[in-house]
């Protein structure tokens, strides 16, 4: 729990933010496995159309992804993750990730880990979202993003438009395949639910009731094809836990800050224009009982 706290005063939110990245942290599985990989069985076999598409030119780009992956997770994760025949074993959870069954590669590889998967395409307009695994997205639909480039992408997120997209767009063209990098956002929810393609129908109306999704992001370059594979792995961690962490009471004085410093714009994007004073009331309550 808390193994990520961007909101700690770290990361500043609405800002590219995007760090260097020790290659052997690409991947952080945790104890977790078993339920996210759970997770996304059942919504690739019962919403396979809301979770996964591909351009039909990135097959070889997707078997790049799926065989890097699986040569950093045996290599780094030895008693988690073995070779067998043409896949995966998962050693803890007994499964195997068949490599030479009839799912795309990616699908494959997203059946590996935790971390939803994203293939990024340079194209003429820029950077396109040309294949994708998404089994957990933050209050966004994959089919209103796939094939479209990093400005249509973005849109809605304040700030980006502009001078931000053109930052993003030469980080993308000059990233190298030896130097992936890293950021994190997160926002306030009111489930632990990990597949969240649609705003709340009610905001947590206290610290209590709320929790911290975080997305732990990565870039890396694929050396052959020259895509970007894009991961997102999704922590939820519940604020009142934060009563019981050690360094609890200054988590939460950083997050209170945070939040009462996003702009109308920013609080509209994260749905929590009716929660924020709450929350941000509660969290100075958490804090004076410490």
């Amino acid at each position: 729990m808390f193994a990520h706290t961007p909101y700690d005063g770290s990361s500043k939110p609405f800002t590219i933010g995007l760090r260097p990245l020790d290659p052997t942290r690409w991947i952080e599985p945790d104890d977790g496995l078993k339920h996210f990989l759970a997770e996304k069985r059942r919504l690739f076999a019962q919403q396979r159309g809301d979770v996964f598409t591909a351009r039909a030119d990135t097959q070889a780009s997707q078997s790049e992804i799926r065989d890097a992956l699986a040569d950093y997770l045996t290599r780094t994760f030895p008693d988690l993750y073995i070779r067998e025949d043409a896949g995966i074993v998962i050693t803890p959870l007994r499964q195997r990730v068949a490599f030479d069954d009839d799912l795309p590669p990616l699908m494959q590889a997203a059946l590996l880990v935790q971390d939803d998967l994203a293939l990024m395409r340079r194209f003429d307009d820029g950077w396109r979202l040309a294949a994708a695994a998404i089994c957990f997205p933050s209050t966004w639909l994959l089919r209103e993003k796939f094939d479209r480039n990093l400005a249509d992408i973005h849109a809605p997120v304040p700030g980006f438009p502009g001078g931000m997209e053109q930052r993003v767009t030469r980080i993308f063209d000059n990233l190298r395949a030896e130097a992936p990098v890293e950021r994190f956002n997160w926002s306030i929810y009111d489930s632990e639910t990990l597949h969240h393609p649609h705003p709340s129908p009610q905001a947590p109306a206290t610290a209590d009731a709320a929790f911290i999704r975080v997305e732990r992001q990565s870039l890396r370059k694929m050396p052959q094809s020259g895509d970007i594979l894009f991961t997102i792995r999704i922590l939820v961690d519940p604020i009142a836990a934060l009563r019981h962490h050690p360094d609890g009471a200054n988590l939460a004085t950083a997050l209170r800050r945070q939040l009462l410093a996003l702009t109308p714009e920013q609080l509209t994007y994260k749905n929590m224009v009716e929660s924020r004073d709450r929350i941000a009331h509660s969290l100075a309550a958490l804090i004076a009982a410490d």
